[in-house]
């Protein structure tokens, strides 16, 4: 019998203050740093160039530590998991905050990426135990959809905090969201009661999940390593546009938040498509419109036309909401989740890290212009990937 035949009741009320709420607050922090770290490096004097480096190690850190994570989660569980990336992220936040240079600033950056890394593997992690199937489109989606509520919120709350505090302001909204999900994770959170290997080794458990997974991390994770790094190109192209542009902080936070509006418009609705027709139909419209909306970036030349994109950009993504999280879900085989989706998430986060560095390096050497144009060509090439090499995920079967 099917894991679509065995289906239980639908699970997502279960998750409502242990994942969903915690998931939302950290994204309203996490939205206001990834609006205005960038300003915040050229405050302390660093140069264009400099600044997206520094927005990109987030993503390095992200990446660097996806796999410790991964074995983290199979060694300790999702809830000790959680809250050991909260307080990191909270703490890490308040020393970008009151970075004194450039230097410190980028290394406070990698550091949160690397307690975020931990908090999205062990989230993910705990529902790919937890979720059926042809339910997980719909929860992790869900954990999208708080995600992009965070990007939208994010980035206003950060750009009048800014405006009427300084740019420490904005960063430090991480930190009070960090306080606010530790209470939350700590109160509700429940995980299934398990023995969990606490002898692994990191070399052999990596090369083991590679040998038994390989084909699916070169055709679906191609994919989704490409949609990753046209997301992320996208986070550091809109603000440094504005910023090129002459706009003000609250309107740059204006233009980020509402290119994230739609998503909260979308999540559910894109969790249900891929829940009944599959996960394509999700991935290939978003990185489709993704690519378009970057490709017509260098275009705009006020606050209402890059607002427009924005909104474009915003909507591609939503059609994307919780589609990587999905789709690792699916491949990940039972009672080695943790494992599984370490090595996923440092693949795929090669796409996390690399876009920012794209556009920092395109531009560096040429234009921020033609950085946008190259990203968003990238996204339409990705489409084409996912549509022609990439499996369907959604009716497969895995061991255990």
């Amino acid at each position: 019998m099917s894991d679509q035949e065995t289906s239980k009741p639908l699970l997502i009320r279960t998750f409502g203050l242990s994942i969903y709420a915690p998931t939302l607050l950290m994204a309203i922090g996490q939205g206001s740093v990834l609006a205005f770290v960038v300003l915040s490096a050229r405050d302390l004097g660093a140069s264009l160039g400099i600044a997206g480096l520094i927005f990109a190690m987030r993503g390095l850190g992200v990446m660097v530590f996806d796999i410790p994570a991964g074995l983290a989660l199979a060694r300790f569980g999702p809830k000790k998991a959680m809250l050991i990336s909260i307080i990191l992220t909270g703490a890490f936040s308040i020393v970008a905050a009151f970075s004194p240079n450039p230097i410190v600033l980028g290394l406070a950056i990698f550091a949160v990426g690397g307690a975020t890394s931990l908090w999205m593997v062990s989230g993910v992690g705990l529902i790919s135990e937890s979720a059926p199937i042809d339910q997980r489109g719909r929860t992790m989606s869900l954990i999208g959809g708080s995600n992009r509520i965070g990007a939208f919120a994010g980035p206003a709350i950060g750009g009048f905090a800014a405006e009427g505090f300084g740019l420490e302001a904005a960063l430090l909204i991480q930190a009070f969201g960090a306080a606010a999900a530790l209470i939350l994770v700590f109160a509700f959170l429940q995980e299934k009661n398990r023995v969990r290997d606490r002898t692994m080794h990191l070399p052999l458990e990596v090369r083991q999940t590679l040998n038994e997974h390989g084909r699916s991390f070169l055709t679906t994770g191609i994919a989704m390593v490409i949609l990753q790094l046209v997301r992320q190109g996208r986070q550091v192209i809109l603000p440094l546009w504005a910023d090129e542009l002459g706009l003000s902080p609250s309107e740059i936070g204006l233009v980020i938040g509402f290119a994230s509006s739609l998503d909260m418009l979308l999540f559910y609705p894109v969790g249900i498509v891929m829940d009944r027709f599959g996960r394509k139909w999700s991935a290939v419209p978003s990185m489709s419109l993704l690519g378009v909306s970057l490709l017509i970036v260098p275009f705009t030349d006020s606050f209402e036309t890059l607002l427009l994109v924005g909104l474009l950009s915003g909507f591609a993504n939503g059609l994307g909401s919780g589609i990587m999280m999905t789709v690792g879900a699916d491949l990940a085989p039972r009672g080695r989740e943790g494992e599984f989706l370490g090595v996923w998430r440092f693949i795929t986060d090669i796409g996390t890290s690399g876009g920012p560095f794209l556009v920092a390096g395109i531009a560096t050497i040429s234009t921020l212009g033609l950085a946008s144009i190259a990203t968003g060509g990238i996204g339409i090439v990705g489409a084409a990937v996912m549509a022609s090499l990439a499996p369907e995920t959604l009716r497969r079967r895995h061991p255990g």
